[in-house]
C-alpha cells in the first residue's frame, strides 16, 4: 500500500509541479475520509489538482463553477415528475459522485453553500424527505478566492469547520514554472496520467488508515495542543472537538504515508497547523500586533511538551 501511495503522488506530480507537500496533504485527507478547502488566487492549478487526483484514483469526478445564480438543487439534485410512470424520479445533482469540485465556493449564495453541509458531514443527500447515499469513497475539494476579491463573501464558520484542512498552493518557484512551460509546450500532461489504484484499493487504504494505532500519550498531546488554542489570550475562538478528531485522523494518514502503523508526535506536528488554522478566530488585538493564525499555532507547537 505504501507503493500505491507513492504511485498516486507520482501521477499527480505530472501536472502539478513543485507542490509535493500540497499533493501529499490532499492525499492524506482523502485517506482520512475528509474534505479539502484550497484558498488561493485564480490560475495556480487548483482545478487541475482535483482532476489529476480523480484520474489517478479512478474516481467519478464532477465540478460546479459556483456563481450567484447556482441553486441548491444544482448541488443536491431534485425530483422530476414522470408522466409515463406517474411517479417522481430523483435526478442527482453534481454532488452525487466520488470527487466533487466546488469551484470558487465563496462566490455563491449562503443557501447554496449550506446545501453542501449535509453531504459533507453525513455522506448523504436528502431531497423531499428521501435520503440518497453518496458513492463511496466521497471527497469534496472546494476552492475559494481570497477575501476582498470581487464578488466574494466569507464562508460561515459552520461550513469552514466541515473542511478537514485548508491549504494554499501559492505561485510556483522559478524552476517549477519553467518545467510547467516545457511540459505543456507540445502536449497536455493531463493525458499522460494513469490510474494508480482502483476504487476498491482506495477503500482498503482508507480502512487501513482508520486502524492505525494511536497511543494514549499521543491523544494527550493532541488534546494539550487543542486546549492551548482555547486558552490563548490572542485567540477568541479555539478549535472545536471536530477539529480535534480531524488532527488525529490526519496524523494517522500521515503515519500511513511514511510506512508506519502507529502515530508519532512528528505526524501531529506535520498536520496541526493546516487542520486548525481556519478553525480559530483571533482577537482584534492580535491583528493590531501583526499576528496571524499560523504564527500563533507554530508557537503553540514549540511551547507544548512533546511526549517521548
Amino acid at each position: 500500500m505504501l507503493q500505491q501511495s507513492k504511485d498516486i503522488i507520482d501521477e499527480v506530480r505530472k501536472v502539478v509541479i513543485g507542490k509535493d507537500d500540497v499533493i501529499a496533504k490532499i492525499l492524506m485527507v482523502i485517506l482520512a475520509k475528509g474534505h479539502i478547502l484550497i484558498e488561493d488566487i485564480p490560475g495556480v492549478g487548483k482545478t487541475t489538482l482535483a482532476l489529476a487526483f480523480s484520474k489517478a484514483l479512478s474516481l467519478d469526478y464532477k465540478r460546479i463553477q459556483f456563481t450567484p445564480d447556482v441553486m441548491p438543487s444544482d448541488v443536491t439534485g431534485f425530483n422530476l415528475y414522470n408522466k409515463k410512470t406517474g411517479q417522481f424520479e430523483f435526478r442527482p445533482g453534481a454532488a452525487m459522485c466520488n470527487l466533487f469540485l466546488a469551484d470558487e465556493i465563496n462566490r455563491t449564495s449562503s443557501k447554496t453553500q449550506s446545501a453542501l453541509l449535509e453531504v459533507m458531514e453525513e455522506g448523504q443527500i436528502t431531497v423531499d424527505g428521501v435520503t440518497h447515499e453518496t458513492p463511496k469513497p466521497y471527497t469534496v475539494i472546494a476552492t475559494q478566492n481570497p477575501m476582498g476579491s470581487a464578488g466574494t463573501q466569507m464562508l460561515p464558520d459552520s461550513q469552514l469547520d466541515r473542511f478537514m484542512i485548508r491549504l494554499k498552493m501559492g505561485y510556483p518557484d522559478r524552476q517549477s514554472e519553467i518545467n510547467i512551460l516545457k511540459g505543456r509546450h507540445a502536449s497536455d500532461p493531463m493525458e499522460t496520467i494513469q490510474k494508480a489504484v482502483s476504487v476498491s484499493d482506495l477503500l482498503l487504504m482508507q480502512d487501513t488508515v482508520s486502524q492505525i494505532f494511536v497511543s494514549d500519550l499521543i491523544f494527550q498531546y493532541v488534546t494539550s495542543l487543542i486546549c492551548a488554542t482555547r486558552s490563548h489570550p490572542m485567540i477568541q475562538l479555539g478549535v472545536s472537538p471536530r477539529g480535534t478528531l480531524a488532527v488525529v485522523k490526519m496524523a494517522k494518514a500521515c503515519a500511513f504515508l511514511f510506512g508506519r502503523n502507529y502515530v508519532i508526535p512528528e505526524d501531529v506536528q506535520q498536520v496541526f497547523c493546516d487542520v486548525c488554522e481556519h478553525r480559530i478566530l483571533l482577537q482584534p488585538q492580535a491583528k493590531m500586533d501583526d499576528m496571524n493564525a499560523r504564527s500563533i499555532l507554530d508557537k503553540l507547537l514549540l511551547e507544548t511538551s512533546i511526549p517521548q
